[in-house]
């Protein structure tokens, strides 16, 4: 026989197994709620704080690619025109790539009302609109470096300044209007997520705190509870039972003793 078999294995009581239950459940209970909490800030960290991150950086590069029409209008050459503006395509892919990459995230709806999907696509046709106005001073200025005579290039620098300035500046400042809005409503979303999770912190806590109060008390009650019980018992135990201080009815009583004793 091993050393298991020797021991001897008390059975527990319906006592012990009622709190080490109620232990448990309140392990359990503790460990789904912090689980919720380590999600939630997960989700907090990944699509709100680097979400945050790439929309300035959206912000950034939507500045840069309007800087570099700006440079593209200031070109003194053909050649330089041409290498200013072979970059464009590039930084307009970076930027459409940044915005559906956001936009694949879990966007949501805020308490106060403010959506992510709605402006989210805010910002994609402000994008679209500005992209679009830029390409048409781009081609204005292509047109300009093949124009066959000087008054007719001159007419063609014109309409690209003026159409940089009057229609795509505006459609720039739409396009940071939409992103600040949408800054705004990732900041209101992510304190809703904040919230929920200081709201299961402090649940959890106040839980755990009562569970263990509470098993604690019942711990305490079931401990008086059994030592009455082994009192009682011993105290049975050492009561004689049915003893007396009169003879038995079938002993015979001593007879005194008569006579001279010679």
């Amino acid at each position: 026989m091993g050393l298991l078999d020797r021991l001897p294995i008390p059975k527990p009581t319906g006592a012990q197994i009622l709190i080490s239950v109620l232990i448990a459940g309140l392990g359990w209970y503790s460990g789904q709620a912090l689980s919720q909490v380590d999600q939630d800030l997960r989700i907090m960290y990944t699509e709100y704080t680097l979400g945050a991150a790439d929309l300035a950086h959206i912000s950034a590069d939507a500045m840069r690619y309007r800087n570099t029409i700006l440079r593209a209008l200031a070109a003194d050459s053909q050649k330089d025109f041409e290498r200013i503006t072979e970059s464009l395509p590039v930084q307009r892919a970076k930027i459409q790539h940044a915005i559906d990459r956001y936009a694949a995230a879990g966007l949501r709806v805020s308490r106060s009302g403010r959506s992510e999907p709605e402006d989210i696509e805010s910002v994609r046709r402000s994008l679209d609109q500005y992209f679009s106005a830029a390409s048409t001073t781009v081609q204005l200025l292509t047109q300009e470096w093949t124009a066959n005579s000087p008054a007719e290039r001159e007419v063609l620098r014109r309409k690209a300044e003026e159409h940089a300035s009057d229609n795509a500046g505006p459609k720039m400042i739409q396009v940071s209007l939409a992103l600040d809005h949408l800054l705004d409503t990732v900041a209101d979303v992510a304190k809703d997520m904040r919230d929920e999770g200081t709201k299961t912190i402090q649940a959890s806590s106040m839980t755990l705190v009562g569970g263990s109060f509470f098993i604690a008390l019942l711990n305490l009650f079931l401990g008086t509870r059994k030592k009455l019980s082994k009192d009682e018992i011993q105290e049975e135990s050492e009561t004689p039972s049915g003893t007396s201080d009169q003879s038995l009815p079938n002993e015979p009583s001593p007879s005194p003793i008569t006579g001279d004793v010679h």
